[in-house]
């Protein structure tokens, strides 16, 4: 079901980067990351269907907050209709408005950010607008966990990263369809 989902959504929306969703092998490597004991705010952009939110929810604290911020409308009515849990809210939104969402949601600051949107396919100025914007949402020693697909080279988004970021580590994940590439960038 959800690769089908996927795949309209990829053929009507060039925002959507994926036909498939990501395996669960590499949400578990990109949220390894993630220190689930001490986090009370993630936010995640391009949430799609969830497969991320899904693994996120059942590593949060019951206190922790999940904010998913998806463009896509269609998404957005999937994520309304299949979660049903009080900790997350779904924001019809862009990325580069994290900062009015969290606002919005009456934050402060995250502990972490979750990524699967096509920076590879974002101009420039928004591309600096949402990596700039995400910095700022973050708190002292937050991270942004950026997943993309493994054509991306360096100029692509490491560098990018890199002016905002004091840290920036890369691996791939080869057990994806397409294989990943995993980026930490620490605040």
């Amino acid at each position: 079901m959800d690769t089908i989902t996927y795949l309209k959504a990829f053929i009507k929306d060039r925002n959507v980067a994926s036909v498939t969703p990501t395996s669960c092998v590499c949400v578990k490597s990109l949220c390894g990351n993630i220190n689930f004991k001490e986090t009370d705010l993630i936010i995640e952009y391009g949430p799609g269907t969830g497969v991320f939110s899904d693994f996120l929810l059942k590593n949060m604290k019951r206190d922790a907050r999940l904010i998913l911020i998806e463009k896509n409308k269609d998404f957005g009515s999937i994520l309304q209709r299949k979660i049903n849990d009080p900790r997350v809210v779904v924001v019809n939104d862009s990325a580069e408005n994290v900062l009015e969402t969290l606002r919005g949601c009456k934050e402060a600051q995250a502990d972490c950010i979750v990524s699967g949107i096509p920076f590879i396919m974002i101009k420039d100025e928004m591309k600096q607008k949402i990596l700039y914007n995400t910095h700022r949402a973050l708190k002292t020693g937050g991270k942004f966990l950026v997943y993309q697909t493994c054509f991306q080279t360096d100029s692509h988004l490491k560098v990018h990263l890199q002016k905002y970021f004091p840290s920036v580590e890369t691996r791939f994940e080869v057990r994806n369809i397409p294989p990943m590439r995993l980026y930490e960038a620490v605040k």
